[in-house]
């Protein structure tokens, strides 16, 4: 193959598994990469992909080649970027998925840090609470809270983030300031829960103990699927809440929440810098998570 964009432009096809969403991603006609595909297959003697009005397949031998082209772009990558200087600006584009509200109140404000110092460095913020599928979606690297549950992704820890119990002043001014387990019953206190999916089985209020964190059962004030309604909801004095601590600092500092329990605080989320594949560490990826330790490290435990 006398140009990598071909493997590139064929990689993103199998990946995307559309002609018109690898073309978006790449920033280039929806015509080229038909033709580049086409070409491609009359040079190599076989049939790459099945094509039907819906969607595109890989071949047997489709996959084959892929597999193949992966490794080899890979290779290509850590071989450009192994004798590059570190302070070099960073160029081309890099995709990152992660939580909203990290994105939000965290990664967001500090960008300017890393724009200004990577002029020509393009990047794709995605910000879900949904876990994104990384190599159909196309994402360089994600930034994930809590465990993988895929054990065919490539997890670089980061580092845990502290998590606080949290309330409004108004909250505590009816219920009073809890300062042990046994005041959260008998001051009759309230949690509202967090659960992804409503009517999911709640977990109850977290806790500390000797060897490891136990769950005491809460009454509910009400129910949310959502950080930022989760977030909202504490704010508004509906109950108590227990979240990570680097989506309430700004709360806290200016006194819309309040900590409480300081010396009962739930178990650190770990968080974690995931790609697809062991090799897809390029120096924009490598970069990207100097960076974002970096941002995050005051919020870890």
């Amino acid at each position: 193959m006398q140009n990598l964009d071909i493997l590139l432009i064929f990689a993103r096809v199998a990946e995307m598994s559309s002609f018109t969403r690898a073309a978006e991603t790449l920033g280039i006609q929806k015509g080229r990469v038909s033709m580049v595909i086409r070409e491609l297959e009359r040079d190599l003697g076989v049939a790459l992909l099945h094509r039907t009005t819906r969607s595109v397949q890989l071949t047997e031998d489709g996959r084959a080649f892929y597999s193949r082209a992966r490794d080899l772009l890979a290779d290509v990558e850590e071989l450009r970027s192994m004798f590059a200087n570190r302070g070099a600006p960073l160029r081309g584009r890099l995709r990152v998925d992660m939580p909203t509200e990290l994105a939000r109140s965290i990664v967001v404000p500090a960008l300017p840090q890393l724009m200004a110092a990577h002029p020509e460095l393009e990047l794709e913020l995605s910000s879900t609470d949904r876990r994104v599928d990384l190599v159909q979606e196309g994402f360089d690297c994600v930034v994930r809270l809590g465990p993988i549950g895929d054990e065919t992704l490539v997890a670089r820890p980061l580092g845990k983030l502290r998590m606080i119990n949290a309330a409004s002043p108004g909250y505590l001014a009816r219920y009073g300031v809890p300062h042990t387990l046994d005041d959260l019953r008998s001051q009759g206190h309230r949690m509202i829960h967090y659960a992804p999916t409503l009517g999911a089985k709640l977990a109850g209020w977290e806790y500390p103990t000797g060897d490891g964190y136990a769950v005491l059962a809460l009454p509910g004030a009400m129910q949310v699927n959502n950080v930022q309604t989760y977030h909202a909801a504490g704010l508004a004095g509906i109950g108590l809440i227990q979240a990570g601590y680097s989506g309430l600092a700004h709360y806290v500092e200016r006194g819309a929440l309040v900590e409480v329990l300081p010396d009962l605080r739930p178990k650190p989320l770990d968080a974690s810098l995931v790609v697809a594949h062991r090799r897809n560490l390029s120096q924009r990826v490598r970069a990207f998570m100097s960076w974002i330790e970096t941002v995050l490290e005051p919020y870890f435990d």
